[in-house]
C-alpha cells in the first residue's frame, strides 16, 4: 500500500495510505464537507451529531458523539483515517485513537483555518481539485460580505443555567466580525460563563441565542426578554460555527440576519 506523511492542523506528522478508502469523521461540519467533496462511499463511520447531508448519510455507522467514542464500533470498521477537531473533541479519547490509528486533527479559529482544512482534506482524500472549488468559493462569497461601517455591539450565547458566550479564540467571534458584530465578550477567552447583571453591563445592542449546543427557541427568545429588557434574536449555530462546506451557504445567513435585525430594531 502506497503511503505518505502528512501534517495536521495541530502540527502533528503522520503517515496516511494514498488514498484513505474507510474513514470515520468525528465532526459534523467535516462530515458534510466530505460529503460535499463526494466521499460518502468511502465515509465508514460519523457521530450520532453528523446530520448533513441527511439522504447521503444514511446507513452509516455511528461511532459515538464528539466527547464520546464507541471504541468497539470503530475497531470493527479499522479506519485507515480519522478525521477530527481539536476543539469539538474530547483529547483523551482522541490520544486513544490516535496511538491505534491515522488520526488527522484540524485547529479552527479564523476563516483562513478553515480555508486551509477544507483544502488540506481534499488533498490527503485525492479531492483536491474539489476542495480548492469549495474553499475558493466560499473565500469569494466572503468577499462580497456587506457590512455597516460601524460594527454592531453584540453577544453570542451558547448555554443557559449557566450562562455561557462566546468569547476571543473561537471561531464564533471570528464570524461575528465578519457578519459586521463586534463580540462584547470578546475580552474574554474561549466561552465564558457570565452573568446575565454582567451581559447588562456591556450594553449590546443585539444578543444572539444560539441554536447550539443549546438549542435556543422562540419561549427563551421571550423570556430572555423579558427577564433583561436587551433586544435579542435566534441565531442558526450552523451558521456561526460550522467549518467546512457549511460556510458556503454563511454569508447569505449573515445578509439575511442583518436585514431581519434592522426591522427589529425599526419594532
Amino acid at each position: 500500500m502506497n503511503t505518505h506523511v502528512v501534517t495536521d492542523q495541530m502540527g502533528r506528522r503522520l503517515e496516511l495510505p494514498v488514498y484513505p478508502q474507510r474513514i470515520i469523521s468525528l465532526v459534523p461540519s467535516q462530515t458534510e464537507l466530505l460529503a460535499d467533496l463526494g466521499l460518502t462511499d468511502r465515509l465508514c463511520g460519523i457521530t450520532v451529531f453528523c446530520i448533513h447531508p441527511k439522504e447521503e448519510l444514511r446507513g452509516i455507522r455511528r461511532v459515538g458523539g464528539t466527547k464520546q467514542y464507541r471504541y468497539d464500533v470503530i475497531a470493527e470498521l479499522n479506519p485507515d483515517l480519522i478525521i477530527g477537531n481539536k476543539e469539538e473533541n474530547e483529547q483523551e479519547g482522541i490520544r486513544y485513537l490516535w496511538d491505534r490509528y491515522p488520526v488527522w486533527m484540524s485547529d479552527i479559529y479564523h476563516l483562513k483555518d478553515a480555508l486551509e482544512m477544507i483544502k488540506s482534506v481534499g488533498s490527503i482524500t485525492g479531492k483536491q481539485t474539489a476542495s480548492d472549488h469549495i474553499a475558493h468559493e466560499i473565500e469569494m462569497s466572503f468577499a462580497q460580505l456587506k457590512t455597516e461601517a460601524s460594527p454592531v455591539k453584540a453577544a453570542y450565547l451558547i448555554w443557559k443555567e449557566p450562562w455561557m458566550a462566546a468569547g476571543s479564540s473561537t471561531f464564533i467571534n471570528a464570524m461575528m466580525q465578519m457578519a459586521g458584530y463586534e463580540n462584547v465578550f470578546q475580552d474574554y477567552e474561549r466561552y465564558p460563563v457570565i452573568e446575565l447583571a454582567d451581559l447588562a453591563q456591556k450594553k449590546p445592542e443585539m444578543v444572539f441565542l444560539s441554536s447550539e449546543p443549546y438549542s435556543f427557541r422562540e419561549n427563551h427568545l421571550r423570556e430572555f426578554e423579558e427577564l433583561t429588557g436587551l433586544r435579542a434574536m435566534l441565531a442558526d449555530g450552523e451558521f456561526f460555527s460550522w467549518y467546512g462546506s457549511r460556510l458556503l451557504k454563511s454569508p447569505a445567513y449573515f445578509s439575511d440576519l442583518r436585514r431581519q435585525q434592522a426591522g427589529k430594531f425599526k419594532q
